[in-house]
């Protein structure tokens, strides 16, 4: 069991690093390129190129405006991607499995997929057995979104939209929606999601990104990574995975990764009903900071064979922990490696699943004249 180290320590080393990482290449700008991708739903796909000098790079394809590939040193300088996913867009398109893409309107689930809202009822299509999982089947994640400018610098930029008319997948409003990826010298791939809407509605808005650390297909997956969560609390969910409403204290179970712990010590305790349920982690913490203006660490994944480390931040109170649960060995994907269950870990922050029917939960209400805003960061770095 790794020895207990304080959050703010934590995030203030993660800080440290990053910024040494950055002061060594300091008058390099980041850089950005483009380049044809292929055509996805009869239009032109793009591939953008994020890059820093220190060795990170983040590939952007738009259609899903998906996450394909994030390239970082190891502690001896290697270079690896740490992103499951596929080699070019027919894999995303032909087999999609939601690897790094943006999920939208509504990430996670949405039981029986309905919702009531203002008194007026709505039916989204159900695409999980009796829910609908983000967006619907139909999602953000299998659009086209628009370049809308890029850019290199000291952040080097990408801005992708797209219009979701109203009624879209179910959902009430004309949704503008608008997806900003950053990197900087210090590591850092911000990830920002902005919408707009003309009727009130729901979003939740998120990047679907597998991790991991030791490299995608990597023989011993990501199991042995050491994770660290902070939050007090989770919300366990029924047979159909959707949040019983409640917020259970991890404390004393294998949801208690306040200490950081290895994943694998807990995935497979049939003793917990929750990972029973879950066929592993798949479950929605509670983070400690809650709603937050600027981005605060919300969940820190640690390779101790590779020394990569990942910081992720957020806006929003929640943070969704996956293990690849429903990879079974029928995904060929990069490099032509079958994955498996624990092959990658997702850290997605969100707003709760099914907040629009659990009213003790954070809003995901948006209105005209008050959109939704989300910003995110990967922080990638080097543990020597």
């Amino acid at each position: 069991m790794p020895k207990v180290v304080d959050q703010k320590m934590m995030l203030s080393c993660g800080l440290a690093l990053g910024i040494a990482m950055g002061s060594a290449g300091g008058a390099h700008a980041a850089e950005a390129s483009r380049a044809p991708a292929g055509t996805a739903n009869g239009e032109a796909v793009e591939t953008i190129t994020l890059s820093n000098g220190q060795g990170v790079s983040a590939k952007i394809l738009t259609y899903g405006a998906t996450l394909q590939s994030l390239y970082g040193p190891d502690r001896e300088g290697n270079k690896a991607d740490v992103l499951l996913g596929y080699d070019d867009l027919k894999g995303y398109v032909e087999v999609p499995n939601y690897f790094g893409v943006t999920v939208g309107r509504y990430a996670n689930r949405i039981a029986g997929g309905k919702f009531t809202l203002d008194g007026k009822a709505y039916q989204l299509p159900l695409n999980d057995k009796v829910n609908s999982l983000h967006g619907g089947g139909k999602g953000f994640d299998k659009q086209v979104f628009k370049v809308v400018s890029i850019r290199s610098g000291p952040k080097a930029s990408v801005v992708l939209g797209y219009s979701s008319p109203d009624g879209d997948a179910g959902y009430p409003g004309k949704l503008d929606v608008t997806v900003i990826y950053t990197l900087d010298e210090a590591g850092n791939l911000g990830i920002v999601f902005d919408a707009k809407t003309d009727k009130p509605t729901i979003v939740n808005m998120t990047n679907h990104a597998i991790f991991n650390l030791s490299g995608e297909g990597s023989p011993d997956g990501a199991l042995g990574h050491v994770l660290t969560i902070p939050a007090k609390a989770y919300t366990p969910v029924d047979a159909n995975l959707i949040p019983t409403g409640e917020l259970k204290p991890v404390d004393g179970s294998v949801f208690d990764f306040r200490a950081g712990r290895r994943v694998a010590d807990g995935i497979r305790d049939g003793r917990d009903p929750q990972i029973v349920a879950g066929h592993g982690y798949d479950h929605n913490f509670a983070l400690d900071k809650g709603l937050t203006r600027a981005p605060e660490l919300a969940a820190r994944l640690e390779d101790p064979a590779s020394g990569r480390v990942l910081e992720v931040l957020t806006t929003e109170p929640g943070v969704q922990f996956y293990t690849g649960n429903f990879l079974d060995g029928s995904f060929v994907g990069k490099n032509a490696h079958v994955y498996r269950m624990g092959d990658g870990i997702a850290l997605e922050p969100q707003k709760f699943p099914d907040a629009p029917n659990k009213p003790a939960f954070v809003s995901a209400r948006v209105d005209p004249g008050k959109p939704y805003h989300h910003e995110m960061v990967y922080r990638l770095s080097v543990r020597r």
